[in-house]
């Protein structure tokens, strides 16, 4: 395992491909009765299993991170196809219900939630904005249900009150702030300046960025954290301006296109300055409209480890439209890992089956699908579940205690190629 070196040295590198990131099409909705109910106390009962696993998913179909759902949604058809044609759960189907997560300017992912509440979810896949999470994590540990993410990043998921029921497979900001910290450091940027939405994504982000290009010798001269919702960014782009930063770092969703066009129009361009973006705006759509050159030579990190072409193919003909597989991987893994710990707990109810996850993610007989796992599960032996996205070995707060960071870079047509420069892999305590 290569591991990140500390702040302020330089970080282990394992050059490798990867696939590109922007997708196009998605899943549908296929919850039928919304609740009216409210939000479960705190305190509710932990649901009772009924012998057939219902995986739901709460990912976005729509809003700021739209991009995202098509290959978050094909990474758990896969993984539940997969699944059933091995037997299923407890010698029956997976039943798997798709719902919208939309975004935080909606009550989308709320109603969503109801949904699978009502068809008896016993653990909910998403949500890909770690706000949106955030505003529903109540909600669904509150009734005894396991929410796993495959793309939460927040640092406030490590500590929050989850009651043991919540899980991720994308490691927390602190391990791509590091990343890209030293990315922009490395780069010759002795002056940095970001401009970062603010919600608990983009101000956690934020904060290690700024640490840890700070502790390599840089020096962060201007920083932004800006309504996303802002109809114009001329006055912060004019207060980035005049601090005249060689690397600027955009930390957002959609509107960062809004973000690049005011830089372009200040004469902040990328040919001029070097700009640096992340998981949430990193993108194949946002951007392709925009004149020529616009991004070229941008850079980006992505959580995820690369993905092989075998495993490419598989989504493909789930979703032949999928141009991407930003966080398949991680959703892929998230399904198969619900799916082994309930064989594992003999149980589908969601308490049994979060006593069970970091169980199965370590310690025993390695095995990397669902069929081998649970054939070594049946036969009365421990298993160590390496999936798509990498070891996913969770610590005690449900994070990956080991993750890996793509570095990709954008070319003369505004978009990434299928292959990242570089993964750099590390612990995410440091």
């Amino acid at each position: 395992m290569i591991r990140i070196a500390p702040v302020g040295r330089a970080l282990a590198v394992v050059a490798a491909t990867s696939l590109a990131l922007t997708a196009c099409g998605g899943g549908s909705d296929t919850a039928t009765q919304p609740s009216d109910s409210a939000a479960p106390s705190s305190a509710a009962p932990a649901a009772k299993g009924d012998g057939t696993l219902t995986l739901g998913t709460l990912l976005p179909q729509t809003g700021s991170l739209a991009f995202l759902g098509p290959p978050e949604i094909a990474g758990v058809d896969v993984a539940v196809k997969e699944i059933n044609e091995a037997g299923g759960v407890l010698g029956k189907p997976v039943v798997n219900i798709h719902t919208d997560s939309g975004d935080t300017t909606t009550n989308i992912a709320s109603q969503s939630v109801d949904k699978l509440l009502a068809q008896k979810a016993d653990a909910i896949i998403g949500a890909a904005s770690s706000s949106v999470s955030e505003s529903v994590i109540d909600k669904i540990t509150g009734a005894g249900v396991v929410q796993f993410s495959p793309a939460n990043t927040s640092d406030k998921f490590t500590t929050i009150e989850d009651k043991g029921l919540y899980f991720r497979t994308s490691p927390p900001d602190k391990l791509q702030g590091r990343v890209l910290g030293d990315l922009v450091v490395a780069d010759g940027n002795d002056t940095v300046g970001i401009m970062a939405m603010q919600d608990s994504y983009g101000t956690g982000l934020a904060d290690q960025v700024s640490e840890t290009v700070t502790a390599g010798g840089g020096q962060v001269v201007e920083r932004i954290d800006y309504d996303p919702k802002a109809a114009d960014f001329s006055a912060d782009i004019t207060k980035l301006k005049a601090k005249n930063p060689k690397g600027i770092v955009l930390i957002g969703f959609e509107e960062t296109a809004k973000v690049v066009q005011e830089l372009v129009k200040q004469g902040l361009s990328a040919d001029k300055h070097k700009w640096y973006m992340v998981d949430g705006n990193t993108s194949n759509t946002n951007y392709v409209k925009m004149p020529k050159g616009t991004l070229k030579g941008v850079k980006g990190t992505i959580p995820g480890a690369a993905a092989t072409g075998e495993f490419e193919a598989k989504l493909k003909a789930v979703n032949p439209k999928l141009e991407d597989l930003s966080y398949a991987p991680e959703s892929y893994d998230a399904a198969n890992l619900i799916a082994l710990a309930a064989e594992a707990a003999k149980s589908d109810a969601g308490t049994d089956i979060a006593a069970k996850l970091a169980e199965v993610s370590k310690g025993g007989e390695k095995c990397n699908d669902f069929k081998s796992c649970v054939e070594l599960i049946k036969a009365g032996k421990d298993i160590d579940y390496d999936g798509v996205s990498g070891p996913v070995e969770f610590n005690e707060a449900g994070d990956p205690a080991v993750a890996t960071i793509g570095i990709y870079e954008y070319g003369d047509d505004n978009k990434y190629p299928t292959k990242a420069l570089e993964y750099r892999t590390g612990n995410i305590a440091g």
